[in-house]
This record gives C-alpha cells, structure tokens and sequence, in this order.
C-alpha cells in the first residue's frame, strides 16, 4: 500500500520569516530542486530571492533552468581551482557580489570546507535522500533497498565539515514499498524533497535572527 509521506516539523507550524531572505544556489546537475525552490518562490510560499546559481559543473542542466528565469549563473569549474579551499574562496566571493544570505546546496556535489562555513555560519544548508543520520554518503537510496527498511526519506540540515553530520533543520518520510527498485523509490522521495526544502529555507529564514551575521570579509 502505498502510504502517505510526513513531513517533520509540521508545515503549519512554521511562522512567516520577519523579512525575505537572499539565496545563492550551489549545484551541479540538473537542477529540479532548484526549480522547486524558484517555484515556491513564486508561489508565495517562500518569501525569498534567488540572488545568483552556482556552478561547478559545465554541462550542468541547472545552467539554462537559471537562464530561463533570469538568474545569474556562475560557472566555477572546480577542475581549475589548485584545491577544494580555492574553489570555496571563489564560490563566497560570488556570493558576497551578489549580497547572498543563505547558502543552499541544491545538488551540490562536492565536499565543502571551512572556507565557505566560516563566511556564512550556520547558513549553509544541504538536502540528503534519507532520513538522516541512516544512509549518509552516495547512494542513500541503495543503501536504504539492500538494508532492507519499511520507510526512508530526506532531510535538510545544516552543512559542516563532516559529511551529511550537520543539525537537522527538517525531514520528510516515506515508505519503502515492497516492489520499490532504485529508480521508482527515487522519483517518490524526489518529489518530498521538492516540498521539503522550501519549507525547510522558511523555516530557517524565521529563525535567522537568532543565527551568526554572515562574515563580510572578502576573500581574493
């Protein structure tokens, strides 16, 4: 039986954020759940503004979503960059030329160091397709399918330096189905994961002012 997904906390229960709130997009592929925070956006339901997408990847589809909407894209291919240091360095002086808030990794697929947390404390956030801290790392839906479990899901947390080990901001389950393969368990947690993370953004826009300014150092 194919069972409702739950969301965690409640969507209800998150308050309107004091005042919108400036992202910067990191990602490096296709960019659906950018397009999922865009549409909130737009939607009203997420009173926020996509300042600038990031990207470390050419042939990243996310590229012509951003361009379709009018969004500055910035390619930083992480191939010329000497280390992961430099490649953060860059990314947080593109984010400060465009005045960037919230740091959202929406499909982001390389380790972060502390460059970039230290710029924007607290304020980097990532969305992972499990029920964290169960099935870190690559292929979480694999690892979901050979551990054989009843319900998986996703999660938004905030980033640190290990991977996938950040504060939860946010979960949604959803239930492993018995004739479930890789690909259809995939398609059903994508789809929380597009409502998950604007709610999870709303919620952490709600509860900024209690969090670290960002850092206005500039790094060259």
């Amino acid at each position: 039986m194919n069972l409702p997904s739950l969301l965690w906390p409640n969507p209800d229960a998150i308050p309107a954020p004091p005042q919108p709130g400036i992202l910067g997009i990191l990602a490096s592929g296709n960019g659906s759940n950018f397009e999922a925070i865009a549409q909130a956006i737009e939607a009203g339901e997420l009173p926020a503004h996509i300042a600038v997408v990031i990207t470390n990847n050419p042939e990243a589809y996310v590229r012509q979503r951003a361009q379709r909407r009018g969004i500055p894209c910035v390619l930083l291919n992480h191939r010329e960059y000497p280390s992961r240091e430099a490649l953060d360095a860059a990314i947080v002086q593109v984010l400060q030329q465009h005045q960037v808030e919230w740091v959202i990794m929406a499909g982001w697929m390389r380790l972060v160091t502390q460059v970039l947390l230290s710029a924007y404390p607290e304020r980097v956030l990532n969305l992972h397709p499990s029920l964290l801290p169960s099935f870190k790392g690559l292929r979480a839906v694999e690892q979901a399918l050979a551990c054989g479990v009843k319900i998986t899901g996703c999660t938004v947390h905030r980033v640190t330096l290990e991977m996938d080990s950040g504060p939860i901001v946010a979960q949604a389950a959803v239930p492993v189905l018995p004739e479930d393969t890789v690909e259809s368990l995939h398609r059903r947690i994508q789809v929380q994961e597009h409502r998950l993370y604007p709610l999870a953004i709303r919620l952490c826009l709600a509860e900024g002012s209690r969090l670290p300014k960002f850092s206005e150092k500039r790094h060259n």
